[in-house]
């Protein structure tokens, strides 16, 4: 596995930036992605095993690694979920798939998006995290859409230690994420 570009120019240009920016002594100091999460919940096909089982091989595919199904904790007859319901599949990122998640994720899947206008800061939490919905999975270059028997959305929640927001939109504007103004 190749190290990312995205690892590249967060240790060459990003530490530096945020360093003369915000004034950090050390490099420690500078807020950094702590992890990836993708996660999809499967709603009304819950019942539906070899659609779940497509979504679970489409996530595995776009992240390298095999997801995990989710399982409902609580029953809520509303909408008809029993315990031990798989609900989900997730997957959680971290080191080198992380960093290339995120490279595939800025380089290839958001400028493929259909009518993409950037990022909005409002996806960028107090705390310094970011979550994106991705509308179709078929953005990203490792799914080929003749396969995909159904398009499926799901999110991804990028982890920072990041202390507060303005620290997160900086590193996420150095990272080259593509960030409305």
């Amino acid at each position: 596995m190749r190290i990312a570009s995205a690892k590249i120019k967060y240790k060459e240009n990003v530490i530096p930036e945020m360093k003369k920016i915000f004034g950090y002594t050390n490099d420690l100091a500078v807020p950094r992605i702590e992890k990836c999460v993708i996660n999809v919940g499967t709603g009304k096909i819950s019942k539906e095993t070899e659609k779940i089982e497509e979504i679970a091989r489409s996530i595995a595919e776009i992240c390298g690694q095999k997801p995990v199904k989710t399982k409902a904790k609580k029953a809520i007859s509303g909408f008809k979920i029993r315990i031990g319901l798989e609900i989900g599949v997730k997957a959680t990122l971290r080191g080198k798939r992380m960093w290339n998640l995120i490279d595939h994720l800025i380089n290839f899947a958001l400028p493929r998006t259909r009518d993409f206008q950037g990022i909005d800061l409002k996806s960028v939490d107090d705390n310094g995290n970011m979550n994106l919905g991705i509308k179709e999975h078929i953005i990203f270059p490792e799914i080929s859409p003749e396969k995909v028997k159904n398009v499926f959305s799901f999110q991804i929640n990028i982890t920072t230690t990041a202390k507060n927001k303005k620290e997160a939109v900086e590193l996420f504007k150095l990272l080259e994420f593509p960030m409305k103004q």
